[in-house]
């Protein structure tokens, strides 16, 4: 199976969108039934990665990025088995640890292609990790400069791109190298049974997709720009970040994409089935 849409194929579906005046709406998803029902719903992308993997299998987001898995082949394999195959005509992305060391990245950017993939983004991504450790691994080579090479590649090959980015450099780094959506990532989640307890809040959310929309906008201001993450769990919660910074393109879904929805039905189910009276033996 090769990718369904190019790199064009992909810009000019969530181009319409905006042009329509919709949200562009992206579901990060760890199972082949969120995905179906995600793709369902009307997503305009569906991307999967460790992370979700592990969202999905009842354990934080986070578990993705200790070394208790191969990031990349755990995507590899959701896409093949899981996920490709689930979503219809919508197009699939593969998230990537781009600093994998011990992988030829751009050979493994051809497989996922050969799976059926549409497009490559950064994720696990070094963006989120901050302090001694952070600059440790881009002292080592295993930087955020990796992904940045990664996904430039990807584009070479006419597969769309998404980038995962926490400041203006980093957006401009991957805009430079040909990226066609720049996620600004508020980190990670609140919310449900797993989510953290101190996240970035809608306003300085907004402050973050503001600095990076202007450092955007001299050279790049035809780029669709999203944002993930943080304390927005809800479309109300997205309408309230768009008064803020109306610039924003679209909204990228990970917990509130599947684990709050089943969070929220699968006791509800239970209950109700439990509330059911049976004739006493």
């Amino acid at each position: 199976m090769a990718a369904k849409y190019t790199k064009s194929d992909v810009v000019s579906r969530l181009a319409a969108e905006r042009d329509a005046g919709r949200a562009i709406y992206d579901a990060l998803c760890g199972t082949g039934i969120t995905a179906k029902m995600a793709a369902l719903g009307g997503a305009d992308l569906v991307t999967t990665f460790n992370l979700a993997h592990f969202r999905m299998q009842g354990l934080s987001s986070m578990a993705g990025y200790l070394p208790i898995g191969d990031a990349n082949a755990i995507t590899a394999k959701l896409g093949e088995r899981s996920i490709v195959q689930a979503v219809g005509d919508t197009p699939v992305i593969a998230g990537v640890l781009g600093s994998d060391p011990t992988r030829d990245m751009a050979r493994f950017v051809g497989q996922l292609a050969d799976i059926g993939f549409d497009g490559v983004m950064n994720c696990p991504t070094v963006a989120l990790i901050d302090g001694n450790f952070r600059k440790d691994l881009e002292e080592t080579g295993l930087g955020y400069a990796n992904e940045v090479e990664t996904l430039g590649y990807a584009s070479s090959q006419d597969m769309f791109t998404k980038a995962f980015c926490t400041t203006p450099e980093e957006a401009l780094a991957m805009a430079e190298a040909g990226v066609n959506n720049i996620i600004t990532h508020f980190g990670n989640s609140s919310g449900g049974t797993i989510g953290s307890q101190t996240v970035m809040q809608v306003e300085t959310g907004a402050a973050r997709a503001a600095a990076i929309l202007d450092a955007l906008a001299a050279r790049h201001a035809d780029l669709i720009v999203t944002c993930h993450g943080g304390a927005i769990e809800t479309p109300d919660d997205f309408t309230a970040l768009l008064k803020l910074e109306p610039r924003l393109d679209g909204y990228v879904g990970g917990s509130s994409a599947e684990r709050f929805p089943i969070e929220d039905a699968v006791p509800k189910a239970t209950r109700g089935f439990k509330a059911v009276a049976v004739p006493k033996r």
